[in-house]
């Protein structure tokens, strides 16, 4: 009897190193460190600190007017009296604020990518001659143009000039992203663009009556046949804590698109437009917070029909808000 019963003891002790070890085979191994994703409210913060950067401030007398120079070397023009309150022309001390951008990782770090609507609303890229903010208070009042404000941008911002761009106005959504609508010109020239001189020695003159966002753009144009891609994040991210943007390889510093849908059943962006060419070679990039840094993931990829892109954890790098744009700016 004690032999069966040791002969029994073996027995069961090596069934259970025998399940320990299929078991162990078939889980994945710990991870050490878990990351936890940031709020909504995190992610927002960061993105707001990349738009405190690059805010210039300059306070003027309405009744004068405003000429200045910005710190690219864009010559922003405000007509004297030029600004209302309520219809009646202001006058005194008046705050203007400004932001411009010209190259794809600022666009990212803001959220201000080059997503242009068309006629029948789909959305798809744009090319930039830069993004431009202005708006003017006065003791914490919005003010109103009766004029138009003018700017001259040097086309070597965005690698020189190009005959075929317009104007646009930007709109933001509740999801703070940033759509752009193509403005009319009227006859009297407000709403227009024009380049005068060649490549990078030119400059664009643009001259519109609103504040907001502006920007001098024309459609990315490829004649391939188009599709949709999904993107499928890490869990626990979707639209409020995290974004999808897309660099399509050879256009330049100045244009980003982002994958501005997020389907909260299948976990995935996408832009649901199918205005992505087939065949073309992009890069796309996962974006978040990790305390108070940017946690980021560059993919490159060839676009094929209906295709899907998967990130994980272990893609990604964290790193300073220079370093990302570094790592976008760098981009083909």
């Amino acid at each position: 009897m004690k032999n069966l019963k040791h002969t029994f003891a073996i027995l069961v002790a090596t069934i259970f190193v025998f399940t320990s070890c299929e078991t162990t085979d078939d889980v994945d191994p710990p991870i050490s460190n878990p990351f936890n994703p940031p709020t909504a409210e995190a992610y927002s913060n960061l993105k707001d600190e990349a738009k405190a950067l690059i805010t210039e401030f300059k306070t003027f007398n309405a009744e004068d007017g405003l000429n200045f120079i910005s710190s690219n070397g864009v010559d922003i023009t405000l007509p004297p009296n030029s600004l209302t309150l309520n219809g009646d022309v202001v006058s005194g001390e008046v705050e203007l604020e400004y932001k411009e951008i010209f190259d794809r990782g600022t666009m990212l770090s803001t959220n201000k990518t080059t997503m242009g609507r068309h006629p029948n609303g789909d959305k798809s890229l744009l090319i930039s001659g830069g993004e431009f903010y202005i708006n003017a208070i006065q003791n914490g009042e919005q003010l109103e143009l009766n004029a138009d404000i003018s700017l001259v941008i040097p086309s070597g911002l965005t690698g020189g000039g190009d005959q075929n761009m317009t104007l646009w106005d930007g709109e933001v959504d509740e999801n703070d992203n940033l759509t752009w609508e193509e403005e009319e010109q009227d006859p009297a020239g407000r709403g227009g663009v024009f380049l005068e001189g060649d490549g990078a020695n030119g400059n664009y003159y643009a001259y519109f009556d609103s504040f907001g966002w502006t920007n001098v753009d024309r459609f990315y144009n490829d004649p391939r046949p188009k599709t949709m891609i999904l993107v499928d994040v890490p869990d626990g991210f979707d639209n409020t804590n995290s974004a999808v943007y897309l660099s399509y390889d050879g256009e330049g510093n100045n244009a980003l698109a982002n994958l501005d849908t997020y389907d909260p059943n299948t976990e995935l962006f996408s832009e649901h437009y199918g205005q992505i060419p087939v065949g073309l070679e992009m890069h796309i990039i996962f974006a978040t917070e990790d305390d108070g840094q940017w946690r980021y993931a560059i993919k490159g990829v060839t676009v094929a029909e209906n295709d899907v892109y998967s990130f994980t954890m272990s893609e990604t790098t964290l790193g300073s808000l220079q370093q990302m744009t570094d790592a976008i700016n760098d981009l083909p």
